[in-house]
C-alpha cells in the first residue's frame, strides 16, 4: 500500500520542528572570547585555534578580546553568553584556577565553575629566570641564601595573586624560606629590573623572556614543571630541589554551563581532529607552547587538581586581590 503524501508530511513536520535549533551547529560564525589583549598569549593561542578549526567546523570563528582583572571579564561575558556553542571562552589557569580563589577577591562570577571546561590546548611552561650575570647558579643555592639572610632575597611577578607571585610563594612554602615578593605591572618591566640587578630572580613562563635568554641578558636556572620544552630539555627541574614543586599554565576551551552535549562534541571533535593534524601544534610550539589536546574529562580534572592546590597556597600566604 502506498503512503500518501500529506500523512508523509503529517509525520515529518514535527519531528522537524522537534529538532533541536542546535542540531545544525554551527549555523552561523562562532568567536573564541580572549580576556587578555592582542599580541599576548592567550590571544595568540585562540587566534592559532580559531585558524585551525574554521574549517572543521564550516564557520569562520572569530576571536574576540575583552580585557580586564586577570580575564575574569572575558569569563563572564561568556558565562552570561546563551549557552549555543556560540561563544567560547579560552580559558587560562591563572583566570579559572588563582584570580576566584584570592582573599577579598570581588568578582562577579567564579570562571572555574560557571563554565564548562572542553578541551585543553596547550601547556605553558614555567621556569626560574636570573639576570646572565647573577651569582645564583641553582636553585639549592637561592635557597641557601635565603636562609642566611631571610627576608633579602627578592623576586619579581607581574603583580600579586599572579601566578609567577604564585611561583615564588610555594617556593618559599616548600623551602621554609623567607623571601620578599616585588610585583610590578607586568612581566616586561620585572624582567628589565632583573636584567638590571634589583631583583633576584622570577619564575615566569618560558616564552615571556626566552628573547632575553637567546639575547644573553638573562639566563634560566630550573623548569617548573615536567614538560619537555623544545630546546630546553637539559634545563633541570625546581622539583629535583624542591620535591612537590609544580608549576604549569595551561590554555584551553570553555563553553557557558547548559551547553548542549552535542554542541560541546561538536566543539571538542574540532579541536581534537585539528590537534591531530601537525600543522596547529607545530605553530603553537613556534609560539612558545607545548602542544597538548585534552578532552573534556581530562581537562576537568587538571583544572580540579590546579585550583585544590593554588587555593592552599593562596590561604597560606594570604595572598589578597588588589
Amino acid at each position: 500500500m502506498r503512503s500518501h503524501p500529506r500523512r508523509i508530511l503529517a509525520v515529518l513536520i514535527p519531528l522537524a520542528l522537534a529538532t533541536p535549533a542546535w542540531a545544525a551547529f554551527p549555523e552561523r560564525p562562532p568567536r573564541i572570547v580572549s580576556g587578555f589583549a592582542a599580541g599576548g598569549g592567550s590571544d595568540t593561542l585562540s587566534r592559532l585555534v580559531a585558524e585551525a578549526i574554521s574549517p572543521l567546523l564550516g564557520q569562520r570563528v572569530a576571536v574576540e578580546n575583552r580585557t580586564g582583572v586577570n580575564g575574569a571579564i572575558g569569563a563572564e561575558l561568556v558565562a552570561r553568553s546563551a549557552p549555543d556553542g556560540y561563544t567560547a571562552f579560552q580559558c587560562p589557569m591563572s583566570t579559572l584556577s588563582i584570580t576566584p580563589q584570592l582573599q577579598g577577591a570581588n568578582l562577579p562570577l567564579d570562571p572555574g565553575a560557571e563554565l564548562l571546561p572542553v578541551s585543553n590546548v596547550a601547556l605553558s611552561s614555567y621556569a626560574l629566570v636570573v639576570a646572565a650575570g647573577s651569582r645564583f647558579q641553582s636553585v639549592a643555592q637561592i635557597l641557601e641564601e635565603a636562609r642566611r639572610r631571610p627576608g633579602e632575597i627578592t623576586f619579581a611577578s607581574p603583580g600579586p595573586g599572579s601566578a609567577q607571585h604564585l611561583a615564588g610563594e610555594l617556593m618559599k612554602r616548600l623551602g621554609q624560606v623567607n623571601m620578599q615578593h616585588i610585583p610590578y605591572r607586568g612581566a616586561a618591566p620585572a624582567a628589565v629590573d632583573i636584567i638590571g640587578g634589583r631583583v633576584d630572580f622570577m619564575i615566569t613562563n618560558i616564552g615571556d623572556v626566552a628573547g632575553q635568554v637567546r639575547d644573553g641578558t638573562m639566563r634560566f636556572v630550573a623548569q617548573g614543571d615536567p614538560t619537555r620544552v623544545t630546546g630546553y630539555e637539559n634545563l633541570p627541574r625546581i622539583a629535583a630541589t624542591l620535591p612537590g614543586f609544580e608549576v604549569t599554565g595551561w590554555f584551553g576551551l570553555c563553553l557557558p554551563r547548559g551547553t548542549p552535549a552535542d554542541v560541546i562534541a561538536r566543539w571538542d571533535g574540532a579541536v581534537r581532529a585539528a590537534m591531530a593534524d601537525p600543522a596547529l601544534p607545530r605553530r603553537l610550539v613556534a609560539a612558545g607552547f607545548t602542544p597538548l589536546y585534552e578532552p573534556p574529562e581530562a581537562f576537568a580534572n587538571r583544572l580540579a587538581a590546579d585550583r585544590a592546590k593554588w587555593r592552599e597556597v593562596i590561604r597560606a600566604a594570604d595572598v589578597r586581590a588588589q
